[in-house]
């Protein structure tokens, strides 16, 4: 099959990173880790449009796309230090939703298995089943713990009738048991969905949610403490999926279900950094990127950031394993 760049739009790398094709893995398996887009928006509940989230997020900057981005908090630079190179999208036809997720799976899984770590950009949250089986096949059925920002559980039984939709990947992943629910941890609930028969499930598999209630009450590092002592018991890799309405909507409009009173963007950005400093990451996706529904390209510019903040955290602690890193103790996050 032809390198697809984007699915909807003009090839385009994430940032300026060079091209590979996926068929051939000796211009990839070099790589510490890979993009691949997931252009797929057929599992929204509501209003469509993050088909197009991988392009936006690969390329909006105001930056040159030189395919380098050394961080000032973390003193590397993730796309040099990992070798990113760029998949494209996976072919994600639209109205054939089994066939979508197939093939992801199959390309996250062919990936994983060659010792890259796919950061995968969606698409509506659907993806996320595919991307975490897709790594468990190659960490370990079970073996894989999942943090998961999220304004919205996404545990439902069923969507509109449907099996598969952006509303129920986790269910489907727990019940498959590519992972664990005891070792499923929700970062940012909010709002007026699930009813209390999914959180009675939810409850049932041993899921753990922070609420934006209990977030606001004990702290965001708090939190993450916890979250990331339950993630790493018994479990060989982290798998961490990022729905950007975790968000508050007034900081990332662009997105098909905005819940408001969600975290800052500067908090997003500092804890997905955190976690992929400190545990041993086995793939990312960021999702719910919706263009059509963005201002100034706000969400956008997030979802690029998340990618990055990501990114930087795993080259940073393959530095910092092999004693190489500048430890900053102005920066609290390098302190911990």
């Amino acid at each position: 099959m032809t390198r697809i760049g984007n699915l909807y739009g003009p090839d385009a790398t994430f940032l300026g990173v060079p091209a590979a094709d996926p068929d051939d893995e000796a211009q990839w398996s070099n790589a510490r880790a890979v993009i691949i887009g997931a252009p797929f928006d057929g599992g929204t509940s509501h209003r469509p449009g993050c088909r197009f989230g991988p392009q936006a997020i690969r390329t909006t900057d105001y930056l040159p796309h030189d395919g380098q981005r050394p961080s000032l908090a973390l003193g590397v630079d993730p796309l040099r230090d990992l070798g990113v190179v760029d998949l494209g999208d996976v072919m994600m036809p639209s109205g054939d939703t089994q066939r979508s997720l197939e093939l992801l799976e199959d390309r996250v899984s062919t990936v994983a298995n060659a010792g890259v770590i796919p950061i995968i950009l969606g698409g509506d949250h659907t993806i996320a089943l595919p991307d975490v089986t897709g790594v468990a096949r190659h960490v370990g059925w079970g073996r894989v713990s999942v943090i998961h920002f999220d304004a919205h559980a996404d545990t439902g039984q069923s969507q509109m009738g449907s099996l598969y939709g952006h509303g129920t990947p986790m269910r489907r992943l727990i019940e498959s048991g590519a992972c664990r629910g005891d070792r499923f941890l929700q970062i940012g609930l909010r709002g007026y969905w699930p009813e209390p028969e999914t959180l009675d499930w939810m409850a049932e598999q041993g899921m753990r949610s922070y609420e934006m209630g209990e977030i606001v009450a004990r702290g965001l590092d708090d939190v993450l403490d916890e979250a990331l002592d339950i993630a790493m018991t018994d479990c060989d890799a982290v798998f961490m999926s990022v729905d950007v309405d975790v968000v508050d909507p007034g900081a990332a409009p662009g997105t098909g279900t905005p819940e408001p009173g969600g975290l800052t963007s500067r908090q997003l950005l500092d804890a997905v950094r955190r976690v992929a400093m400190s545990v041993p990451i086995g793939g990312v996706d960021v999702v719910e990127v919706a263009p059509p529904y963005d201002h100034a390209e706000i969400t956008a510019y997030l979802g690029n950031r998340i990618v990055l903040e990501a990114l930087g955290g795993v080259a940073w602690r393959r530095r910092d394993e092999r004693g190489e890193t500048n430890r900053h103790p102005s920066d609290p996050l390098l302190e911990r």
